[in-house]
Protein backbone atom coordinates (compact mmCIF):
# COMPACT_ATOMS: atom_id res chain seq x y z
CA UNK A 1 0.00 0.00 0.00
CA UNK A 2 2.09 2.78 -1.62
CA UNK A 3 1.28 6.45 -0.67
CA UNK A 4 -0.72 8.09 -2.70
CA UNK A 5 0.32 11.68 -4.24
CA UNK A 6 -3.30 12.23 -5.86
CA UNK A 7 -5.89 13.69 -4.24
CA UNK A 8 -9.31 13.12 -4.57
CA UNK A 9 -10.87 16.19 -6.64
CA UNK A 10 -14.18 15.54 -3.62
CA UNK A 11 -15.16 14.60 -0.47
CA UNK A 12 -16.86 11.66 -0.41
CA UNK A 13 -20.93 13.05 0.48
CA UNK A 14 -22.14 11.45 4.11
CA UNK A 15 -24.22 9.19 3.97
CA UNK A 16 -25.24 8.61 7.35
CA UNK A 17 -24.77 10.83 10.97
CA UNK A 18 -22.24 8.31 11.86
CA UNK A 19 -20.27 11.05 13.06
CA UNK A 20 -22.44 12.86 14.93
CA UNK A 21 -23.42 9.81 16.85
CA UNK A 22 -20.07 9.24 17.75
CA UNK A 23 -19.72 13.36 18.98
CA UNK A 24 -23.00 12.40 20.98
CA UNK A 25 -21.45 8.99 22.49
CA UNK A 26 -18.01 10.84 23.62
CA UNK A 27 -19.93 13.38 25.04
CA UNK A 28 -21.79 10.89 27.02
CA UNK A 29 -18.84 9.27 27.82
CA UNK A 30 -17.94 12.76 29.42
CA UNK A 31 -21.34 13.29 31.45
CA UNK A 32 -21.16 9.97 32.91
CA UNK A 33 -17.91 10.16 34.18
CA UNK A 34 -19.19 13.32 35.97
CA UNK A 35 -21.96 11.45 37.23
CA UNK A 36 -19.53 8.63 38.72
CA UNK A 37 -17.20 11.34 40.32
CA UNK A 38 -20.08 13.05 41.93
CA UNK A 39 -21.76 9.83 43.02
CA UNK A 40 -18.75 8.57 44.72
CA UNK A 41 -18.38 12.03 46.58
CA UNK A 42 -21.93 11.73 47.82
CA UNK A 43 -21.17 8.11 49.09
CA UNK A 44 -17.94 9.15 50.81
CA UNK A 45 -19.14 11.84 52.45
CA UNK A 46 -22.08 9.91 53.60
CA UNK A 47 -19.65 7.77 55.18
CA UNK A 48 -17.30 10.64 56.73
CA UNK A 49 -21.05 12.07 58.39
CA UNK A 50 -21.44 8.89 59.82
CA UNK A 51 -18.22 8.36 61.42
CA UNK A 52 -18.21 11.68 62.82
CA UNK A 53 -21.72 10.71 64.56
CA UNK A 54 -19.47 7.74 66.22
CA UNK A 55 -21.39 5.23 63.79
CA UNK A 56 -20.37 2.15 62.32
CA UNK A 57 -20.41 3.02 58.76
CA UNK A 58 -22.65 1.45 56.72
CA UNK A 59 -21.01 -1.15 53.91
CA UNK A 60 -23.14 -3.07 51.33
CA UNK A 61 -23.98 -6.45 52.44
CA UNK A 62 -21.94 -9.66 50.09
CA UNK A 63 -24.31 -10.69 47.19
CA UNK A 64 -25.94 -14.05 47.95
CA UNK A 65 -26.11 -16.75 45.53
CA UNK A 66 -28.80 -16.42 43.17
CA UNK A 67 -29.48 -18.24 39.59
CA UNK A 68 -30.37 -14.57 38.19
CA UNK A 69 -29.46 -10.66 38.84
CA UNK A 70 -31.77 -9.09 41.46
CA UNK A 71 -33.33 -5.43 41.64
CA UNK A 72 -30.03 -3.18 43.21
CA UNK A 73 -30.26 -2.70 46.79
CA UNK A 74 -27.42 -0.27 47.35
CA UNK A 75 -27.94 3.42 47.97
CA UNK A 76 -30.00 5.39 45.59
CA UNK A 77 -26.84 6.84 43.65
CA UNK A 78 -25.09 4.20 42.97
CA UNK A 79 -22.19 4.32 40.49
CA UNK A 80 -22.41 2.77 37.35
CA UNK A 81 -19.27 1.20 38.02
CA UNK A 82 -20.55 -0.52 41.39
CA UNK A 83 -23.62 -1.52 39.42
CA UNK A 84 -21.87 -3.58 36.48
CA UNK A 85 -19.48 -5.36 39.04
CA UNK A 86 -22.33 -6.38 41.04
CA UNK A 87 -24.10 -7.85 37.40
CA UNK A 88 -20.59 -9.51 36.86
CA UNK A 89 -20.67 -11.27 40.08
CA UNK A 90 -24.33 -12.68 39.83
CA UNK A 91 -24.19 -13.15 36.07
CA UNK A 92 -21.14 -15.78 37.07
CA UNK A 93 -23.78 -17.53 39.10
CA UNK A 94 -26.24 -17.65 36.21
CA UNK A 95 -26.61 -21.16 34.30
CA UNK A 96 -28.23 -22.07 30.86
CA UNK A 97 -30.78 -18.89 28.72
CA UNK A 98 -30.41 -17.12 31.34
CA UNK A 99 -26.44 -16.89 31.37
CA UNK A 100 -26.68 -16.87 28.10
CA UNK A 101 -28.72 -14.30 27.69
CA UNK A 102 -27.08 -12.12 29.82
CA UNK A 103 -23.59 -12.98 28.62
CA UNK A 104 -25.17 -12.45 24.30
CA UNK A 105 -25.39 -8.51 25.65
CA UNK A 106 -21.68 -7.40 27.48
CA UNK A 107 -19.61 -7.63 24.20
CA UNK A 108 -19.00 -4.10 22.67
CA UNK A 109 -19.80 -4.39 18.88
CA UNK A 110 -18.05 -1.88 16.23
CA UNK A 111 -19.97 -0.47 13.80
CA UNK A 112 -19.53 -0.55 10.16
CA UNK A 113 -17.39 2.61 8.71
CA UNK A 114 -19.89 4.50 6.55
CA UNK A 115 -17.90 7.18 6.28
CA UNK A 116 -14.25 8.19 7.62
CA UNK A 117 -13.81 9.82 11.14
CA UNK A 118 -12.15 13.23 10.83
CA UNK A 119 -8.66 13.09 12.56
CA UNK A 120 -9.01 9.82 11.90
CA UNK A 121 -4.74 9.63 12.10
CA UNK A 122 -5.12 11.52 15.40
CA UNK A 123 -7.51 9.99 17.60
CA UNK A 124 -7.81 6.69 16.42
CA UNK A 125 -5.51 3.27 16.58
CA UNK A 126 -5.41 0.56 13.84
CA UNK A 127 -5.57 -3.49 14.09
CA UNK A 128 -5.70 -6.02 11.69
CA UNK A 129 -8.64 -8.00 12.94
CA UNK A 130 -7.97 -11.99 13.18
CA UNK A 131 -10.93 -13.93 11.43
CA UNK A 132 -12.60 -16.50 14.15
CA UNK A 133 -15.46 -16.60 16.76
CA UNK A 134 -15.40 -13.09 18.96
CA UNK A 135 -15.84 -14.23 22.40
CA UNK A 136 -15.52 -13.42 26.04
CA UNK A 137 -13.44 -15.15 27.99
CA UNK A 138 -13.82 -14.98 31.60
CA UNK A 139 -11.28 -16.73 34.64
CA UNK A 140 -12.82 -17.22 37.65
CA UNK A 141 -12.86 -19.63 40.29
CA UNK A 142 -10.13 -21.81 39.10
CA UNK A 143 -11.52 -22.20 35.81
CA UNK A 144 -12.05 -20.50 32.48
CA UNK A 145 -14.83 -19.96 30.08
CA UNK A 146 -15.42 -18.37 26.56
CA UNK A 147 -18.69 -17.70 25.30
CA UNK A 148 -19.82 -16.59 21.98
CA UNK A 149 -21.56 -13.73 20.84
CA UNK A 150 -25.05 -14.93 21.47
CA UNK A 151 -23.94 -16.17 24.96
CA UNK A 152 -23.39 -20.25 24.50
CA UNK A 153 -20.28 -21.66 26.17
CA UNK A 154 -17.25 -22.34 23.42
CA UNK A 155 -14.62 -23.58 25.44
CA UNK A 156 -14.46 -24.93 29.50
CA UNK A 157 -10.78 -25.00 30.07
CA UNK A 158 -7.84 -24.03 32.65
CA UNK A 159 -5.83 -21.50 31.50
CA UNK A 160 -2.65 -18.83 32.79
CA UNK A 161 -5.32 -16.16 33.21
CA UNK A 162 -5.73 -15.08 36.91
CA UNK A 163 -7.42 -17.59 38.93
CA UNK A 164 -8.41 -19.15 35.66
CA UNK A 165 -6.98 -22.57 36.90
CA UNK A 166 -6.96 -24.65 40.10
CA UNK A 167 -2.93 -24.78 40.85
CA UNK A 168 -1.27 -23.15 43.25
CA UNK A 169 0.55 -20.18 41.58
CA UNK A 170 0.49 -15.90 41.79
CA UNK A 171 -2.91 -15.66 40.29
CA UNK A 172 -4.48 -13.58 42.59
CA UNK A 173 -6.90 -14.18 45.36
CA UNK A 174 -10.01 -16.68 45.51
CA UNK A 175 -12.30 -13.77 44.78
CA UNK A 176 -10.18 -12.13 41.78
CA UNK A 177 -11.26 -12.81 37.93
CA UNK A 178 -10.66 -11.53 34.64
CA UNK A 179 -12.57 -10.40 31.34
CA UNK A 180 -10.94 -10.44 28.08
CA UNK A 181 -12.53 -9.43 24.51
CA UNK A 182 -10.93 -12.13 22.01
CA UNK A 183 -11.77 -13.93 18.67
CA UNK A 184 -10.79 -17.59 18.80
CA UNK A 185 -8.81 -18.29 15.36
CA UNK A 186 -9.47 -22.45 14.82
CA UNK A 187 -6.64 -22.83 12.45
CA UNK A 188 -3.75 -22.60 15.22
CA UNK A 189 -6.20 -22.60 18.22
CA UNK A 190 -5.55 -19.72 19.48
CA UNK A 191 -7.50 -16.92 21.50
CA UNK A 192 -6.09 -13.47 19.80
CA UNK A 193 -7.16 -10.36 22.55
CA UNK A 194 -8.88 -7.02 20.80
CA UNK A 195 -9.14 -5.74 24.40
CA UNK A 196 -9.50 -5.85 28.37
CA UNK A 197 -12.41 -5.78 30.43
CA UNK A 198 -11.51 -6.84 33.84
CA UNK A 199 -7.89 -7.63 35.27
CA UNK A 200 -7.83 -9.12 38.25
CA UNK A 201 -11.19 -7.67 39.53
CA UNK A 202 -9.84 -4.38 38.37
CA UNK A 203 -13.10 -3.02 36.01
CA UNK A 204 -11.82 -1.47 32.70
CA UNK A 205 -14.83 -0.75 31.62
CA UNK A 206 -14.76 2.99 32.11
CA UNK A 207 -11.84 3.79 31.39
CA UNK A 208 -10.30 5.13 27.71
CA UNK A 209 -9.17 2.31 25.11
CA UNK A 210 -5.79 4.01 24.93
CA UNK A 211 -5.21 3.24 28.68
CA UNK A 212 -6.81 -0.33 28.15
CA UNK A 213 -4.56 -0.83 25.81
CA UNK A 214 -1.46 -0.21 27.55
CA UNK A 215 -2.50 -2.14 30.35
CA UNK A 216 -3.18 -5.44 27.70
CA UNK A 217 0.24 -5.03 26.52
CA UNK A 218 1.52 -4.85 29.86
CA UNK A 219 -0.48 -7.64 32.19
CA UNK A 220 -0.88 -10.48 29.88
CA UNK A 221 2.41 -11.97 28.89
CA UNK A 222 3.37 -11.22 32.96
CA UNK A 223 0.83 -14.45 33.37
CA UNK A 224 2.34 -16.67 31.03
CA UNK A 225 -0.91 -16.63 29.18
CA UNK A 226 0.98 -16.07 25.98
CA UNK A 227 3.11 -19.39 26.16
CA UNK A 228 2.52 -22.49 24.49
CA UNK A 229 -0.18 -24.62 25.45
CA UNK A 230 0.05 -26.74 28.82
CA UNK A 231 -1.71 -29.45 31.03
CA UNK A 232 -2.72 -26.15 33.17
CA UNK A 233 -3.38 -24.00 30.28
CA UNK A 234 -4.58 -25.59 26.92
CA UNK A 235 -5.64 -22.57 24.67
CA UNK A 236 -2.44 -20.03 24.20
CA UNK A 237 -3.85 -16.32 23.93
CA UNK A 238 -1.85 -13.75 21.40
CA UNK A 239 -2.16 -9.72 21.21
CA UNK A 240 -3.06 -8.25 18.33
CA UNK A 241 -0.86 -5.52 16.77
CA UNK A 242 -2.54 -2.04 17.67
CA UNK A 243 -1.01 0.92 15.63
CA UNK A 244 -1.71 4.50 15.23
CA UNK A 245 -4.11 5.44 12.48
CA UNK A 246 -1.47 7.52 11.06
CA UNK A 247 0.39 6.92 7.70
CA UNK A 248 2.65 4.27 9.07
CA UNK A 249 0.35 1.90 11.17
CA UNK A 250 -2.36 2.06 8.59
CA UNK A 251 -0.24 0.64 6.05
CA UNK A 252 1.06 -2.01 8.68
CA UNK A 253 -2.63 -3.34 9.46
CA UNK A 254 -3.50 -3.72 5.89
CA UNK A 255 -0.62 -4.89 4.18
CA UNK A 256 1.39 -6.24 7.50
CA UNK A 257 2.18 -10.04 8.03
CA UNK A 258 0.38 -11.14 10.98
CA UNK A 259 0.35 -14.85 12.18
CA UNK A 260 -3.89 -15.26 11.63
CA UNK A 261 -6.40 -14.95 8.44
CA UNK A 262 -7.14 -11.21 8.31
CA UNK A 263 -10.76 -10.33 8.60
CA UNK A 264 -10.97 -6.46 7.60
CA UNK A 265 -9.44 -3.66 9.87
CA UNK A 266 -10.43 -2.62 13.38
CA UNK A 267 -10.55 0.68 14.75
CA UNK A 268 -11.16 1.95 17.96
CA UNK A 269 -10.89 5.61 19.29
CA UNK A 270 -8.62 6.18 21.59
CA UNK A 271 -10.73 8.26 24.08
CA UNK A 272 -13.23 5.51 23.58
CA UNK A 273 -14.40 3.67 27.04
CA UNK A 274 -15.67 0.33 26.67
CA UNK A 275 -19.49 0.22 25.92
CA UNK A 276 -21.74 -2.20 25.61
CA UNK A 277 -23.50 -3.27 22.78
CA UNK A 278 -23.45 -1.06 19.08
CA UNK A 279 -21.31 2.05 19.28
CA UNK A 280 -19.56 4.06 16.54
CA UNK A 281 -16.40 4.69 18.62
CA UNK A 282 -15.05 1.66 17.38
CA UNK A 283 -15.17 0.66 13.49
CA UNK A 284 -14.72 -2.49 11.52
CA UNK A 285 -14.21 -2.02 7.79
CA UNK A 286 -13.00 -4.50 5.15
CA UNK A 287 -12.18 -4.78 1.47
CA UNK A 288 -11.02 -7.81 -1.09
CA UNK A 289 -7.35 -7.49 -0.36
CA UNK A 290 -7.79 -7.61 3.65
CA UNK A 291 -10.80 -9.88 4.15
CA UNK A 292 -12.47 -12.79 2.10
CA UNK A 293 -16.00 -12.44 3.80
CA UNK A 294 -16.69 -8.30 2.42
CA UNK A 295 -20.14 -9.59 1.36
CA UNK A 296 -22.44 -11.86 3.57
CA UNK A 297 -22.90 -15.47 2.09
CA UNK A 298 -25.70 -17.71 2.25
CA UNK A 299 -26.51 -20.65 4.14
CA UNK A 300 -24.22 -22.10 0.95
CA UNK A 301 -21.16 -19.47 1.51
CA UNK A 302 -22.18 -17.92 -1.53
CA UNK A 303 -22.72 -14.61 -2.32
CA UNK A 304 -26.58 -14.16 -3.13
CA UNK A 305 -27.39 -11.66 -6.20
CA UNK A 306 -29.55 -9.44 -4.04
CA UNK A 307 -28.29 -8.13 -0.05
CA UNK A 308 -29.84 -10.06 2.47
CA UNK A 309 -30.59 -8.39 5.91
CA UNK A 310 -31.89 -9.46 9.07
CA UNK A 311 -34.41 -7.57 11.26
CA UNK A 312 -36.38 -7.99 14.37
CA UNK A 313 -40.18 -7.66 14.38
CA UNK A 314 -41.74 -5.55 16.48
CA UNK A 315 -45.15 -5.85 18.47
CA UNK A 316 -46.50 -3.27 16.00
CA UNK A 317 -45.66 -4.85 12.90
CA UNK A 318 -42.41 -3.22 12.58
CA UNK A 319 -39.33 -4.57 11.73
CA UNK A 320 -35.97 -2.65 12.96
CA UNK A 321 -32.17 -3.05 13.52
CA UNK A 322 -30.66 -3.94 16.65
CA UNK A 323 -29.40 -0.23 16.79
CA UNK A 324 -30.30 1.65 20.00
CA UNK A 325 -32.60 2.81 19.36
CA UNK A 326 -34.02 0.66 16.46
CA UNK A 327 -34.15 2.13 12.52
CA UNK A 328 -37.10 1.07 11.01
CA UNK A 329 -37.10 -0.63 7.99
CA UNK A 330 -40.45 -1.65 7.32
CA UNK A 331 -44.06 -3.03 8.69
CA UNK A 332 -45.37 -5.99 8.25
CA UNK A 333 -49.14 -5.99 7.57
CA UNK A 334 -51.03 -7.66 10.57
CA UNK A 335 -53.12 -10.57 8.24
CA UNK A 336 -49.97 -11.72 6.96
CA UNK A 337 -47.76 -11.92 10.89
CA UNK A 338 -51.28 -13.67 12.11
CA UNK A 339 -51.41 -16.25 9.61
CA UNK A 340 -47.21 -16.80 9.34
CA UNK A 341 -47.44 -17.29 13.22
CA UNK A 342 -45.07 -14.54 13.65
CA UNK A 343 -44.26 -13.20 16.70
CA UNK A 344 -42.74 -10.23 18.85
CA UNK A 345 -38.77 -10.42 18.08
CA UNK A 346 -38.67 -13.19 15.64
CA UNK A 347 -35.47 -12.48 13.20
CA UNK A 348 -37.09 -12.55 10.02
CA UNK A 349 -34.97 -12.34 6.70
CA UNK A 350 -35.41 -9.82 3.45
CA UNK A 351 -34.10 -9.09 0.62
CA UNK A 352 -33.30 -5.82 -0.69
CA UNK A 353 -35.13 -5.56 -4.26
CA UNK A 354 -34.55 -3.67 -6.92
CA UNK A 355 -35.91 -0.43 -5.69
CA UNK A 356 -32.36 -0.37 -3.13
CA UNK A 357 -32.27 1.98 -0.53
CA UNK A 358 -33.81 5.63 -0.57
CA UNK A 359 -31.93 8.23 1.26
CA UNK A 360 -32.40 12.12 1.90
CA UNK A 361 -30.05 14.96 3.07
CA UNK A 362 -27.71 11.70 4.10
CA UNK A 363 -30.77 10.28 6.16
CA UNK A 364 -32.63 6.67 5.62
CA UNK A 365 -35.87 7.00 4.29
CA UNK A 366 -37.21 3.24 3.15
CA UNK A 367 -35.85 0.09 1.61
CA UNK A 368 -37.43 -2.06 -1.05
CA UNK A 369 -37.44 -4.95 0.88
CA UNK A 370 -38.68 -8.72 0.33
CA UNK A 371 -39.25 -11.30 3.20
CA UNK A 372 -38.05 -14.35 2.81
CA UNK A 373 -38.53 -15.84 6.00
CA UNK A 374 -37.42 -16.82 9.66
CA UNK A 375 -33.19 -16.79 11.03
CA UNK A 376 -31.87 -20.11 12.30
CA UNK A 377 -32.42 -20.01 15.92
CA UNK A 378 -28.92 -19.87 16.91
CA UNK A 379 -28.66 -16.07 15.99
CA UNK A 380 -29.40 -13.82 18.63
CA UNK A 381 -29.48 -10.20 16.84
CA UNK A 382 -30.79 -8.84 13.97
CA UNK A 383 -28.38 -6.62 11.79
CA UNK A 384 -26.93 -3.23 12.96
CA UNK A 385 -28.24 -0.21 10.48
CA UNK A 386 -24.55 0.26 10.13
CA UNK A 387 -23.72 -3.01 8.39
CA UNK A 388 -27.07 -2.83 6.25
CA UNK A 389 -25.75 0.35 4.80
CA UNK A 390 -21.64 -1.01 4.44
CA UNK A 391 -23.30 -3.89 2.85
CA UNK A 392 -25.88 -1.89 0.13
CA UNK A 393 -22.63 0.62 -0.33
CA UNK A 394 -20.05 -1.83 -0.99
CA UNK A 395 -22.32 -3.30 -3.71
CA UNK A 396 -22.51 0.36 -5.27
CA UNK A 397 -20.12 2.54 -4.21
CA UNK A 398 -17.53 0.86 -1.80
CA UNK A 399 -15.66 3.09 1.14
CA UNK A 400 -12.42 2.09 0.03
CA UNK A 401 -8.35 2.14 0.92
CA UNK A 402 -7.38 4.63 -0.99
CA UNK A 403 -10.50 7.02 0.91
CA UNK A 404 -8.91 5.62 4.01
CA UNK A 405 -5.08 6.93 2.78
CA UNK A 406 -6.25 10.11 1.90
CA UNK A 407 -7.82 10.85 4.73
CA UNK A 408 -4.95 10.30 6.84
CA UNK A 409 -1.96 11.84 4.42
CA UNK A 410 -4.10 15.44 3.91
CA UNK A 411 -4.45 15.34 7.34
CA UNK A 412 -0.97 15.45 7.49
CA UNK A 413 -0.24 17.88 5.38
CA UNK A 414 -2.98 19.83 6.86
CA UNK A 415 -0.67 19.53 10.23
CA UNK A 416 2.77 20.28 8.43
CA UNK A 417 1.01 23.21 6.98
CA UNK A 418 0.12 24.57 10.40
CA UNK A 419 3.59 23.86 11.31
CA UNK A 420 4.80 25.62 8.87
CA UNK A 421 2.72 28.59 9.08
CA UNK A 422 3.39 28.94 13.03
CA UNK A 423 7.04 29.00 11.99
CA UNK A 424 6.85 31.76 9.15
CA UNK A 425 5.15 33.70 11.77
Amino acid sequence: MAPHDLRRPFKRPAISDQQKRREIALLRQTQNRRDAQHQARFLASSVLSLQNQNLEPISEPEPEPETEPEPETGPELQSELLSRDFDVIQASKLKGSKARQWFSRQLMLPEWMIDVPPRLNHDWYVSARPSGKRCFVVSSNGTTISRLRNGSVLHHFPSALPNGARTKDISGPAHSFCILDCIFHEMDQTYYVIDMVCWRAYSLYDCSAEFRFFWLNSKLSETGACDPPSPYHKYRFSLVPIYDCDQTGLNAAYTGVVPYVKDGLLFYNKHAHYQTGNTPLALVWKDENCSQYVLDTDSNGQVPSQQQVVLELQDDGKVTTSDDPPVVFGCLDGDFIQKSGLRLGTLLRFVISDGGMTFVDGKFQMADLNYIGKVNRARTFADSYSKVLFQYTARHSPLRVDDLITSVSSAHDQENETVDVEMAG
